[in-house]
């Protein structure tokens, strides 16, 4: 199965533009015809799509990810097949994605990067209050629609990409066609040796995601990705304060216990997570942090 050419139709969507590229498929800009309404068009990889037990779990878990009914959650309108094609549909956010505006931009203000992963950790508790587990939280999943109408005062951040979406506890390490599950940047340890996964593995994730968006870069960095999950394993993260020495040195130790190895020794949700670290940096005298 080939890829779909601009102004394709598949299952009453025209396909408008590229709006991004995953894993597991291309996202993109799209019209239902039926309702006149832009969306997001997430297409299955062929090798994946052709796959009939991939097939069964994609709809199971767009069904447990359309469940999340969350204002920082990406709504899903619907998972369908046409012409081979697997896709997916959900809302279209007019914006950027976290991944961008640290590259473009590098570290973000303090109190602004808090206010915005606040709206994430709201959104991943609720996941993990149903037994979801998202397992692939990075920046490039954290979109944000500026200027949003649901929050006319500030950025609307969303969290998307339920894809690998597990019920907790249950597949753990890689998936039955031998595909990691997460990105190596922001892996929990548990995650890398293949052992059960729950809430406490995206908050992780969640604390490497925060910490590259105060200090411009993830907590590990090395030239291969082998070298990368052992230091997720094996190695104690770097202190964020020589990144950003304005911060007080409590915001260390808020990241060390998020980012613990043990799950057992990490926060128990990722909103105490946030509440912790804004109660660190609003400890700090400098006005401009």
């Amino acid at each position: 199965m080939i890829a779909p050419d601009i102004g394709a139709v598949i299952g009453g969507l025209r396909i408008d533009a590229v709006a991004g590229r995953g894993g597991m498929g291309v996202v993109y800009k799209a019209h239902q015809l039926s309702l006149d309404r832009t969306v997001a068009m997430k297409i299955i990889n062929p090798e994946l799509a052709g796959d009939p037990e991939f097939r069964e779990r994609f709809r199971r878990e767009a069904r447990l990810a359309a469940s999340l009914d969350h204002p920082h959650v990406v709504p899903i309108y619907h998972a369908g097949e046409d012409d081979g094609h697997v896709y997916l549909t959900m809302r279209f956010v007019d914006g950027t994605d976290l991944a961008s505006m640290i590259a473009s931009q590098g570290r973000i203000a303090p109190r602004a990067a808090v206010e915005m992963i606040a709206q994430v950790a709201d959104a991943l508790d609720a996941a993990h209050a149903r037994g979801l587990v998202h397992r692939d939280v990075k920046p490039a999943n954290i979109l944000v629609a500026q200027g949003h109408p649901d929050d006319p005062q500030g950025d609307h951040v969303y969290l998307t990409d339920f894809g690998l979406t597990k019920s907790t506890y249950i597949e753990a390490g890689l998936t039955s066609h031998g595909q990691f599950m997460g990105t190596p940047r922001y892996v929990a340890p548990e995650q890398i040796r293949g052992l059960p996964v729950d809430g406490r593995g995206d908050l992780y994730a969640f604390a490497c995601v925060a910490y590259e968006a105060l200090a411009g870069m993830p907590p590990f960095q090395r030239d291969t990705e082998l070298a990368l999950l052992y230091a997720h394993v094996s190695h104690e993260p770097p202190p964020l304060t020589p990144y950003r020495p304005e911060l007080p040195h409590a915001v260390n130790a808020v990241m060390a216990r998020a980012l613990a190895k043990s799950p057992a020794d990490r926060f128990a949700t990722c909103q105490q997570f946030v509440a912790a670290l804004q109660e660190a940096i609003n400890s700090s005298p400098d006005p401009a942090v």
